[in-house]
Order: C-alpha cells, then structure tokens, then sequence
C-alpha cells in the first residue's frame, strides 16, 4: 500500500499546519503545469513568530534548526493549496534564508533542517537542490525563511 505524505511525515513525529495566509500582496503557492512555487514562508506556529532576531546571537542554532522545519512544513502546507502532495514526484529546489550574525557561516546546517522534512515527506524523491543563503534581516525578523519548488504529476 502507498504510504501518504502525512502518513510519512507523522512517522517522523511532524504534521502539516493549516495552509498558511499570505501577509502582503501575494498568494502562498502557484502551480504553473506541473511545478508548485511556494512563496517564502516563516517559522509561525499560532500566527506568532517561533523565534526573532539574528542566527549566533539572538538565536541558537538549536533554534534555527526548529525555525527551519517549521517553514519547511508551512512550505509543504502552502503546496498542499494547489496540489496534492501525495502527486509529487520530486522535490526540486529549497531555498532557504538566515538572518546571520556578523561571522555566522553555517547557514547550510540551518537549512538541512528543511531537507530533512523534505526526506521525510518523500523518501528519495526528496532529494533536492538547495541554496542556503545568509542575509542581514527577514520579514518580521524572522530568524528563517524557505520556500520549495515541487514537481507534481
């Protein structure tokens, strides 16, 4: 029996929140044939942010790594809006940002925390390119933000 996105991601102790609501002048996910782009999404859980402030300083690591899943699965909740999951047949990119204290060079260790939800989801087709960039400041001083590029059948 084919196992369901939600049945692997609770296996992995993590479910999906409520489809996130767009903050500004845009919409949470966009499919165009069979490609899902997710807007940027942030660590909320309860309409209030997980954590904010800098990686290193205001924020642990530790931290990061949990802001991090968290918009991996409101990346994935947004997807959900215009497609179903369980038609994915590949995750294709994750991009993920870090608001980074001066030196702060482990971006790429932040973000691992969205690839492993991706793995999660989806096995091997989880399997993704990536770009994990560290910037000055995110939207509501966010500490993390990711967005996905998923290919559906």
């Amino acid at each position: 029996m084919h196992e369901t996105v939600n049945g692997r991601l609770a296996t992995a102790g993590l479910s999906l929140p409520p489809t996130p609501a767009a903050v500004g002048a845009y919409v949470p996910a966009v499919r165009s044939g069979t490609l899902v782009f997710t807007s940027g999404q942030l660590p909320m859980v309860d309409g209030e942010l997980v954590a904010r402030g800098a990686v290193d300083t205001e924020v642990s690591v530790e931290t990061a790594h949990q802001c991090a899943t968290e918009c991996a699965l409101r990346a994935l909740a947004a997807a959900a809006s215009v497609a179903d999951l369980d038609s994915v047949v590949r995750v294709v990119k994750v991009t993920g940002y870090v608001a980074s204290a001066v030196g702060f060079t482990a971006q790429p260790s932040v973000i691992d925390a969205a690839s492993a939800v991706m793995k999660a989801a989806f096995g091997e087709s989880g399997a993704h390119a990536r770009e994990a960039v560290g910037v000055a400041a995110l939207p509501l001083g966010a500490p993390v933000e990711v967005s996905v590029v998923l290919e559906v059948s």
